[in-house]
């Protein structure tokens, strides 16, 4: 499935990313923060395959699932936020230091951004990843080069499956909604993409948990963005 097929035969004019699950693979590096907070708590580590579960929702929620041990966690009593605010200030400082460490960049990543380049697009990073990491991550695996602009999950009031970050990007970015096009991994970015009324792309390798993301309602669905060439 090309991407000139979403906008009849014309390439895209703005192409946005997630990050996490999208253009990197970034849980060894989150799952061994997570660990060194939990451990940091007295509790057993999670082990990546449970924490490539809980990513997606931006650093709050991997830390509330961590906590809970499962996707699916109680709205906090006072104890409990006390204990989280104490926990998402232990990954913080732990993800900081390892950010990048471990990360790789999915194959047919660079491809699909070259040749969208070499079309005339503008690219955007649309996460739910904290600002903070953003830039260093993107430096860190050699991509920021590519991307005009990148969005974190804090930057705005409201993140990812609001449509509000994909709108920002898009006007930033100087695109429209026939010429803009949303890519990444999981409900929560084709639930704001549908919501922001753009073509969306989703990828197989990511964390999307629950549902197979060829159900969820994405324009195209691939294992690789070099499909989309």
């Amino acid at each position: 499935m090309s991407l000139k097929g979403l906008f009849n035969t014309r390439w895209p004019g703005v192409a946005l990313f997630d990050l996490d699950g999208t253009l990197v693979d970034s849980a060894p590096d989150l799952a061994a923060a997570v660990d060194q907070m939990l451990e940091h708590l007295g509790r057993s580590p999670a082990g990546i395959d449970r924490v490539r579960q809980w990513v997606g929702n931006g650093a709050g929620i991997l830390v509330r699932r961590a906590l809970a041990g499962q996707v699916d966690w109680e709205p906090a009593r006072p104890k409990d936020d006390a204990l989280f605010q104490d926990a998402l200030a232990i990954f913080y400082h732990a993800y900081g230091q390892i950010n990048g460490r471990h990360s790789v960049v999915y194959a047919g990543v660079e491809a699909c951004l070259t040749h969208l380049k070499n079309q005339g697009c503008r690219l955007g990073v649309v996460t739910n990843k904290p600002e903070q990491f953003v830039a260093p991550l993107l430096k860190q695996m050699g991509l920021e080069h590519w991307f005009d602009l990148s969005l974190g999950g804090d930057t705005l009031p409201v993140k990812k499956p609001d449509p509000a970050p994909l709108l920002h990007a898009m006007e930033a970015l100087g695109g429209t909604r026939g010429t803009t096009v949303m890519v990444g991994d999981s409900a929560t970015d084709i639930n704001a993409a549908l919501a922001a009324g753009i073509p969306c792309v989703a990828v197989r390798y990511g964390y999307n948990y629950g549902p197979s993301v060829d159900t969820l309602g994405a324009d195209a669905v691939v294992d690789s963005l070099a499909e989309l060439l």
